[in-house]
């Protein structure tokens, strides 16, 4: 299997808030682009280091607090997004839904099992994706694999699959619109907890969302009791809403890595203790993730993760061992911070409950605590009787309560949930309450990469996760 590994030169990013300090060594870096031009390369990466941060570093700092709650079963992660954002979809429609889902489902985690939910997007820089081949052949014609739109384009031409580093700035633009419209959401009022019915507006009536209206009658009976008692709900006029992608292209992620010894701190925090809070920070999102394809332990994306203070995140399949997760936590974590590593499991719904134990175990019996995430999405593709690229959904939901599961019997903490799914009503996952079949799956199947949970499958998800976590 082709990996698209390259060797990544050092080079010695700019920084638009502090100081230079990072040099990166030549090590290889799986899954890269092979760009056409490298002077045209080198003039995007100059101007990207001349760009103002997408994200601050004190707001990557909370993000790490928070998950060091849930790593103590004190808060919930809930990471979900877009298997792969691109340009045309990043419209105020689109992103309000894929938000608006989120909420719900935000909603539906914390009452059901009184526990604070962290909410993280796959948004704002999901724009690339690792490909199992660098080529794609279609009817005897033989172009680059689409990488995600950050690289190039879907369309099967010539031109269009011309990997083309421009498309990095424009990552940058869309990221950073995508960033103002969820910020202006998330505290301008739209997710004030007493607008929780409106979240439901504009979605198709299903089975869900009647469940879900059930619910934030609940939820808005017990704010008017609350209120009437005296409670002050104002802080409930915003929320904290972080975003999250995987750290692929590290010629995009390198020139926004910055040392920032000069940002203030925000209001509230301490002055940076010691030399490690003090840079450098990847300003392209507040978390950031190595996938499962780029994890080597002697290779850049994992040498870059051990650099970089922001919180992150390390997928793990079935084949890990616990000799592969402790040299991670060595290399990423040497020291061991709270909320620093989230190991996001990716083991398959036929696998997890033998794979798991001995890796969670093994972690645990070191004296390293992680954030534990499953991702029950990427063990569980198949392709379709009629050719289409699908998730059963009795599949998802049976790796997630095997997730449970193990960590109820090793009595450690399930520390989240990873999802990819869309706000929209497409048909792209088998299964749910709307019956999705083989023959239905082209009615609305819209992903360029991986299928996603559409909304209602979505909260059907976060009803179930939602009494799993209360019986923990």
């Amino acid at each position: 299997m082709s990996t698209g590994a390259s060797t990544i030169t050092s080079t010695r990013d700019s920084a638009a808030s502090g100081p230079a300090s990072t040099t990166w060594p030549d090590l290889p870096a799986a899954q890269q682009p092979q760009w056409p031009d490298a002077a045209a390369l080198a003039e995007v990466q100059a101007e990207l280091a001349s760009y103002p941060p997408l994200v601050f570093a004190g707001e990557a700092d909370q993000l790490r607090a928070q998950l060091a709650k849930a790593a103590r079963g004190e808060a919930f992660l809930l990471q979900g997004g877009d298997c792969a954002e691109t340009f045309a979809g990043a419209t105020a429609d689109g992103i309000r839904r894929r938000l608006k889902t989120m909420l719900q489902m935000s909603a539906v985690l914390t009452y059901g099992a009184s526990l604070p939910v962290i909410k993280v997007g796959r948004m704002a820089g999901q724009f690339s994706k690792p490909r199992s081949s660098n080529d794609e052949t279609r009817d005897g014609v033989t172009l680059p694999a689409y990488r995600g739109d950050a690289v190039n384009d879907y369309a099967f031409t010539p031109q269009a699959r011309r990997p083309d580093p421009q498309r990095l700035l424009r990552a940058y633009h869309t990221s950073s619109a995508t960033l103002n419209l969820i910020r202006a959401f998330t505290t301008g009022g739209y997710a004030d907890l007493r607008k929780v019915h409106e979240w439901n507006r504009g979605f198709a009536a299903t089975a869900a969302n009647a469940r879900y209206e059930a619910l934030a009658r609940d939820i808005d009976k017990a704010m008017k009791f609350m209120i009437a008692a005296g409670a002050d709900f104002d802080a409930l006029k915003s929320v904290q809403f972080w975003s999250s992608h995987e750290a692929l292209l590290l010629d995009y992620e390198r020139p926004l890595t910055r040392t920032l010894d000069e940002e203030p701190p925000l209001a509230g925090q301490e002055q940076p203790r010691d030399v490690r809070q003090g840079g450098p920070y990847d300003v392209s999102g507040h978390m950031v993730w190595i996938g499962e394809r780029t994890r080597q332990l002697d290779g850049a994306h994992v040498d870059f993760a051990s650099r970089i203070r922001n919180p992150i995140g390390i997928k793990l399949g079935p084949k890990t061992s616990v000799d592969d997760a402790l040299a991670l936590v060595d290399k990423v974590d040497p020291y061991r911070e709270p909320g620093r590593l989230t190991f996001i499991t990716r083991m398959g719904a036929s696998t997890i409950r033998e794979a798991l134990p001995a890796l969670v175990e093994g972690v645990t019996r070191a004296g390293v605590q992680v954030t534990w995430v499953c991702d029950p999405m990427h063990g569980n593709t198949i392709t379709s009787t009629s050719g289409y690229k699908t998730r059963r959904f009795d599949d998802v939901v049976d790796e997630v309560r095997g997730f449970f599961e193990v960590h109820r019997a090793l009595g450690t903490v399930p520390g989240g949930l990873h999802v990819e799914l869309t706000g929209d009503d497409v048909t792209e996952c088998l299964g749910g309450a709307m019956e999705i079949d083989d023959a239905g799956l082209g009615t609305r199947y819209e992903s360029l990469c991986d299928p996603r949970l559409n909304h209602q499958q979505s909260l059907e998800l976060a009803f179930l996760v939602a009494e799993m976590l209360s019986a923990r």
